[in-house]
């Protein structure tokens, strides 16, 4: 079983960057695909992306692709997400999950990080 604890959000303008961070601990974090939601206020989770178990392959939602890059250092059991060019409807708790295989269930889930962008 692993444990995901995020961090990394905050209040940031539009245009701005953050990242944030994944922290695994128990399991085997390599054996895991990591991917990322969000959830804004009043709406349904939205996936953003997720990365494959060595971090050579990696997904995006269509609104973030060219802005945001996953990665991961499976040494630290830590998967990143790099928002850059930040906009107020990425207003949103965001959410790091792991899942064993590709068309699985995510079946651990971290406590989300809030990330606000103003505009």
């Amino acid at each position: 079983q692993v444990q995901l604890v995020e961090s990394g959000g905050g209040l940031v303008q539009a245009g701005g960057s953050l990242r944030l961070s994944c922290a695994a601990s128990g399991g085997t974090f390599s054996s895991y695909i990591i991917g990322w939601f969000r959830q804004a206020s009043g709406k349904e989770r939205e996936f953003v992306a997720r990365v494959s178990w060595s971090g050579a392959s990696t997904e995006y939602v269509d609104s973030v692709k060219g802005r945001f890059t996953i990665s991961r250092d499976n040494a630290k059991n830590t998967v990143y997400l790099q928002m850059n060019s930040l906009k107020p409807e990425d207003t949103a708790n965001y959410y790091c999950a792991a899942q064993i295989k590709y068309g699985g269930n995510y079946d651990y889930w971290g406590q989300g990080t809030q990330v606000t962008v103003s505009s």
